[in-house]
């Protein structure tokens, strides 16, 4: 009789580390030996899941997010961890909870879960993951993917037994999909569980938007569901879930006229910031959708009411630019031609003007020349 012993979570660094250096090399075979060797010791898949593929991932991000990986090589690592959760998902399903279809191993019926990203949102590993730490618990899962539209989703739930949805967002510029993706779902009877980074750390977003419940990580999802989340027997009032801040209609003038606003800021940034005019056409494509993400992040802002949510966009991308090389004071300037353009809009030189004063409070680089 084979004795397995469990890694202990401490030593699953050696375990990321390996997987992290499969990535780095494109090597599939040795990014799935990783997690298998970690498996066949004992270690529960979800631990494997959660503490070695999703702590590896938010590294690839991470990389990604201050130059060191390119988008090709963040997109390669990205599909070699999706392949390597499908083969670990087949190579221990026979090990899975059990029993007759729809039906837990102790004859109580099995939940139905089905899992989506919002439309548009293309990151799906998240959802990937909840999906199998949910079929690891028991459940029935439909897995949907990535960038799901809200009426092929309600398709699916009319022809399935769908119990609970669970929607996944990891930028905050879905809100306003996720927002009518939870309303639609809603509408046909069934609880909508939120989650991703969309939604804010402390779950602001999930609450703002009316979703029947929000959960941090996996493991608190699927105890959530494990719970049994409902929809209320006695629906809040609809004036409960309104945002009676959108009736200012700012934030349907801002999606309205993106293209032009991205236009007249890339222009004007032309004109105001001297290291442009030696600029590559790719480069100044980049530049154009930067000023889109930053157009994209002011009406997601506008939409929650939350300048918090367009100042931490902003001092992030301001990370970003200076990984790139891109002078400092670009952004400040891209800011204010915003402010010239919105000029009869209150609430968005408001959010303008805070993203403004949080750059101002980012601490420049030190200066390579000097020594401490």
């Amino acid at each position: 009789m084979t004795t397995h012993t469990t890694i202990p979570l401490t030593g699953l660094a050696d375990v990321r580390e390996r997987l992290w250096a499969a990535l780095g090399a494109r090597d599939e075979e040795a990014a799935a030996a990783a997690v298998f060797e970690a498996c066949d010791t004992g270690t529960p898949l979800e631990d494997v899941l959660l503490d070695v593929i999703g702590p590896v991932q938010a590294r690839v991000g991470r990389e990604w997010a201050a130059g060191r990986l390119g988008v090709a090589q963040e997109h390669a690592a990205t599909a070699i961890q999706d392949r390597v959760i499908a083969a670990l998902a087949h190579r221990t399903a026979s090990h899975r909870a059990g029993g007759p279809p729809g039906r837990r191993q102790d004859g109580a019926p099995r939940r139905r879960v089905t899992i989506a990203c919002v439309d548009g949102e293309w990151h799906a590993l998240p959802a990937r993951l909840l999906a199998e730490v949910l079929r690891g618990r028991g459940f029935d899962v439909d897995y949907l993917g990535a960038q799901v539209p809200t009426p092929h989703l309600i398709a699916h739930l009319h022809q399935t037994g769908t119990d609970v949805v669970a929607l996944s967002s990891s930028l905050p510029v879905r809100l306003p999909t996720a927002h009518a993706a939870i309303t639609a779902v809603q509408a046909v009877g069934l609880p909508v569980l939120v989650g991703g980074a969309a939604f804010g750390p402390d779950g602001r977003y999930a609450r703002l938007l009316g979703a029947d419940g929000w959960a941090p990580d996996a493991r608190a999802a699927a105890t959530l569901l494990a719970g049994g989340l409902r929809r209320p027997e006695k629906p809040l009032p609809a004036s409960e879930h309104d945002l009676p801040h959108l009736l200012d209609q700012e934030y349907t003038l801002v999606t309205r006229t993106r293209v032009q606003l991205v236009r007249d800021v890339l222009s004007g940034l032309e004109d105001r910031v001297p290291e442009m005019s030696a600029y590559t056409d790719p480069q100044r494509e980049r530049t154009a959708e930067d000023i889109a993400h930053i157009v994209d992040f002011l009406a997601a802002s506008l939409y929650t009411d939350d300048a918090e949510l367009f100042t931490g966009f902003l001092t992030w991308t301001a990370g970003i630019l200076r990984a790139r090389g891109v002078p400092a004071g670009a952004l400040l300037v891209a800011l204010d031609l915003l402010a010239d353009a919105q000029r009869d809009f209150p609430r968005a030189r408001a959010h303008l003007a805070a993203g403004r004063r949080a750059l101002t409070r980012v601490p420049r680089p030190p200066d390579p020349g000097t020594h401490a």
